[in-house]
C-alpha cells in the first residue's frame, strides 16, 4: 500500500487522533489556560456545524481543538489536506512548488502559497545550542541567490542576495543566515553566537573569517581560488560538506521555485535546513520527518496580513 493511503490522509477524525497523539501525547493541554485534567471531548453534531475534536476545558470553560495555538489555527482546509500537504514538502528532497501542491490538493495558489508558508515555520528549529560543542568541526561558507532589492545587476556577485551556512560535521545540522554583507562586522557576530569556542572552524580563504577563526581551537581553511579544498597536509579541513547543502538549495531554488524574494527567503532556507538536517543519510525516513515537521507547529502563528504583515 502507498504511504499516502494511511488513514490520516483521508478521514478528519482520524486526522485529528494523529496530530493529538503527536501534540498532546494522549494528555489534552487547553491552550487558553494550561489545564491538563477536567478536559472533555464535545461530540460533533450532525444537524449543526460539526467541529471535529472539539474539547471543553472544566477549569475555564472555553472549548478548543488541537489546532488552536498551531499554525493550523484558523484555517478552513480539513486537517487531512495539512497532512498531506507536509509529507509532501517533507518528502521532497528540493520542494514542491506551490503551482504543484495547488494542482495536487485541489486548492487555490493564494491559500498553497500561504500553506507552504505556515508549514516553513513549523520546521524553522529555533535551536540556540553552538555548533561544535565537543570539539568537532563545523564548516562555514557563503553563497549566493537572487538579486538584492533595488540593487542593478553588475559584476561579481555584489547585486546578489548573500546566504550564510553553518553545518555542524559531527551531527550534520545546518543552520543558515540571510546576510546583508559579507563584512567581518556582519558575520563574526553569528559565528560568536552559534559556534562553541572548542569547535574546529572550517572555512574558505575569505578575509572575514581571518581574525574570527583565532576565537576557537583551531582555524583551518583551503585556498579555492589556488583550487585547493582539501588541505593536501589535513584532509579533514574542507568546507565541501556545506557546498554540498549549497548545491540541493541551489538545484530546488532554481529547479522547483525558481524565485524568491529577500523578505521570504529566510523561510526558504529554513526548509532546506529541516530536510538536510533530518535527512535519510542520518537514520529519518520520509514518515518520521513529517512527525517531526508536526512536532513544531505549536507557537508558531502565521497571519497573512497582521499588524506585521508578515506574509503580506
Amino acid at each position: 500500500m502507498s504511504v499516502l493511503s494511511k488513514p490520516y490522509f483521508h478521514d478528519e477524525a482520524a486526522a485529528f487522533a494523529f496530530v493529538e497523539g503527536i501534540i498532546w501525547n494522549g494528555s489534552p493541554v487547553c491552550p487558553h489556560c494550561g489545564c491538563m485534567g477536567r478536559i472533555g471531548a464535545i461530540k460533533p453534531n450532525p444537524e449543526k456545524k460539526v467541529r471535529m475534536g472539539l474539547k471543553k476545558c472544566g477549569d475555564c470553560r472555553k472549548q478548543f481543538t488541537v489546532r488552536i495555538g498551531t499554525i493550523f489555527e484558523d484555517s478552513h482546509l480539513p486537517l487531512t489536506k495539512w497532512l498531506q500537504a507536509i509529507y509532501l514538502m517533507c518528502s521532497s528532497k528540493k520542494g514542491v512548488s506551490a503551482h504543484q501542491l495547488h494542482r495536487t490538493l485541489e486548492i487555490t495558489y493564494k491559500t498553497a502559497w500561504f500553506l507552504e508558508h505556515r508549514i516553513r515555520e513549523a520546521m524553522r528549529s529555533g535551536a540556540l545550542a553552538p555548533f561544535g560543542g565537543a570539539g568537532g568541526a563545523v564548516e562555514v561558507d557563503e553563497t549566493f541567490y537572487g538579486r538584492e532589492p533595488g540593487k542593478k545587476v553588475g559584476r561579481g556577485a555584489a547585486h546578489k542576495i548573500k546566504v550564510l551556512t553553518l553545518l555542524d560535521r559531527e551531527t550534520g545540522v545546518a543552520r543558515s543566515h540571510v546576510v546583508d554583507d559579507l563584512k567581518a562586522s556582519t558575520i563574526e557576530p553569528i559565528l560568536r553566537e552559534a559556534i562553541a569556542k572548542e569547535a574546529r572552524l572550517m572555512t574558505d580563504e575569505a578575509h572575514h573569517y581571518r581574525v574570527i577563526g583565532g576565537e576557537f581551537a583551531q582555524h583551518g581553511t583551503t585556498s579555492h581560488a589556488a583550487g585547493e579544498y582539501v588541505n593536501a597536509a589535513d584532509p579533514t579541513i574542507h568546507s565541501n560538506t556545506v557546498e554540498g547543502y549549497f548545491g540541493i538549495f541551489k538545484r530546488g531554488m532554481r529547479g522547483v521555485y525558481q524565485k524568491a524574494s529577500k523578505k521570504h527567503l529566510h523561510r526558504y532556507l529554513a526548509e532546506f535546513d529541516f530536510r538536510y538536517s533530518n535527512r535519510a543519510a542520518k537514520g529519518v525516513d520520509d514518515e518520521a520527518r513529517a512527525i517531526k515537521a508536526l512536532e513544531g507547529i505549536v507557537g508558531k502563528r502565521l497571519t497573512y496580513r497582521g499588524p506585521d504583515k508578515r506574509l503580506a
